[in-house]
């Protein structure tokens, strides 16, 4: 089997919410397994495994420092998804730009009618 088959990629890594934590955890600075496994409710087996996804999709660099492995993010390959995502930017900025035109829209002046559920029909109280 292919070792470059078994690999992962950008949107595999990311697809899981640990990994997403993972990754945000090593934004700032490296970290040890036992540090980074510190951080989660699960075994540092479980915590490596998750790393090594990270790892082979490109995410995080692996460097022995001593006895210690310690990870830390490499954001390049977040770049691909990026491309990937802005294809679809249009679709959610023509909704924004709708959303707002409408909520901006003064209703008396396009002689739209007032929304029925906002309007208050509680009986009034007369005040004496």
């Amino acid at each position: 089997m292919n070792s470059s088959a078994a690999k992962h990629d950008v949107f595999q890594a990311i697809a899981d919410p640990t990994r997403r934590q993972l990754l945000h955890l090593l934004v700032e600075q490296e970290m040890s397994v036992t540090t980074i496994s510190g951080h989660f409710p699960m075994s540092r087996t479980a915590v490596s495994k998750h790393l090594r996804v990270l790892s082979e999709a490109g995410l995080v660099k692996e460097q022995k420092v001593g006895r210690e492995t310690r990870y830390r993010m490499q954001p390049e390959p977040l770049l691909e998804l990026k491309d990937w995502l802005s294809y679809y930017e249009r679709f959610w900025e023509n909704k924004m730009q709708a959303l707002k035109r409408f909520v901006e829209e003064d209703p008396s002046e396009n002689n739209v009618p007032a929304n029925p559920r906002l309007v208050d029909r509680s009986p009034k109280k007369e005040s004496r």
